[in-house]
């Protein structure tokens, strides 16, 4: 599965520092909060913004995808956010924060849906390998990023931005040189490809699931920063574990409990546990211990279901991989953009409790929608099975290969 091209490995590296900007913000949250003279909910329009705008600019990622050419439409989606992170570390007030964030999440919606069919389809093995190095990417940039942040952000709360911009700087030079240009689709996107894929019951089931969990996900991600009050280094350091347990059950824990469970019933006893974190949360919310351990042990979970949940997507209907992951990344984005705000409302107008419980039934509510969808995704555990042969086929015939030219 490591053994892979270098084009494969640049996209790789381009989506570790591009996932690194989900919460690369989260130790900074408060200081900006501090300095700006903002509110929670206020700050927290920096996460709604960038999902909101990458949720629905995932609609249009197949169609200049399949006009440009996936090379090209990589480049874009990094210069937007190169363009965005350095306008948004150079901003005022948090209202132009939040405006940039939003172009910086049209960058990011042009990258990450490219980036994950571009290696998918360049990578050699099966499509879970494949997933499970796009997830090890996402991981690591997840890991690294509140980590980076709280390191700058302890300096000033403009540093992590002017950070990411630097890396996909670097990135962008990367990508240019190391991926091979890329043809054009066969067939042009369209707009309303995505809405088509969505009649397919199974991928409509995963997609509202992966919505519904990501309401939780993003209420953790965003509002736990406030009631832990603590400096942009400790914060940075929370999430750092939470990322690196993020990344560890994503790329080793979650296949061995597909192979040996399943992916559907994995998923759901996954939902149902990350929903007794996030309850714990909600009813030890005064606890900064509490709350430190459930960020991290909700990581674990998180990262099992980020894995299965993006193979089953690939193989839930029968539509190109672009089509169901911009389908897909619709939805999902539309609970993580929702999420953010209404948490910040709710803890400063009702009880800083109530996010966490209204997160709590979200997941819970995902896990009984992917329960009912069962049936449509019975046939994800049989195609897993016939590329674990066609892997174990294609390692015997490389070590025959290798064995007879030395």
């Amino acid at each position: 599965m490591w053994r892979q091209p270098k084009a494969v490995w640049a996209v790789a590296f381009a989506s570790v520092v591009a996932f690194m900007g989900i919460g690369l913000v989260d130790p900074i949250l408060k200081p900006i909060a501090d300095n700006l003279n903002a509110s929670p909910s206020q700050v927290s329009l920096l996460f709604t913004s960038y999902m909101a705008v990458m949720g629905v600019a995932m609609l249009i990622t197949g169609v200049v995808s399949s006009r440009i050419g996936p090379k090209r439409t990589l480049l874009l989606g990094l210069v937007i956010i190169i363009a965005g992170a350095g306008l948004a570390g150079m901003s005022e007030t948090v209202m132009q924060i939040v405006g940039w964030r939003a172009l910086w999440g049209l960058g990011n919606a042009l990258f990450i849906a490219t980036a994950l069919a571009t290696i998918v389809n360049s990578a050699k093995g099966s499509v879970a390998q494949a997933i499970i190095l796009y997830e090890a990417a996402l991981g690591l940039g997840i890991a690294v990023g509140p980590l980076v942040g709280g390191v700058l952000g302890s300096i000033s709360w403009r540093g992590p931005f002017f950070g990411v911009s630097a890396l996909m700087a670097f990135a962008l030079v990367i990508t240019a040189f190391l991926l091979p240009a890329t043809p054009r689709a066969e067939r042009a996107t369209t707009l309303a490809d995505p809405f088509r894929a969505l009649r397919h019951r199974g991928l409509l089931g995963v997609s509202i699931t992966a919505l519904l969990y990501n309401f939780g996900f993003f209420t953790l991600l965003a509002f736990t920063p406030f009631p832990l009050d603590m400096s942009a280094h400790q914060i940075g350091l929370i999430f750092f574990g939470w990322g690196l347990a993020l990344a560890f059950t994503s790329v080793v824990v979650a296949p061995r409990l597909q192979h040996r469970f399943g992916t559907v019933r994995v998923l759901i006893l996954n939902l149902i546990a990350f929903t007794a974190v996030l309850t714990a949360m909600a009813v030890w919310t005064d606890s900064k211990a509490v709350l430190a351990t459930g960020v991290v042990v909700a990581g674990l979970f998180i990262g099992v279901n980020n894995t299965l949940i993006t193979e089953t997507v690939m193989k839930a209907a029968p539509v190109e991989r672009g089509v169901a992951s911009a389908a897909y990344s619709f939805l999902r984005f539309g609970g993580a953009a929702v999420a953010p705000w209404l948490a910040g409302l709710l803890g400063e107008q009702v009880s800083v409790h109530l996010p966490y419980w209204v997160g709590a039934g979200a997941v819970l509510a995902g896990a009984a929608v992917l329960f009912a969808s069962r049936a449509q995704l019975s046939h994800i555990d049989d195609d897993h099975a016939i590329e674990d042969e066609l892997d174990e086929l294609t390692d015997e015939a490389t070590a025959v290969t290798m064995g007879s030219e030395s």
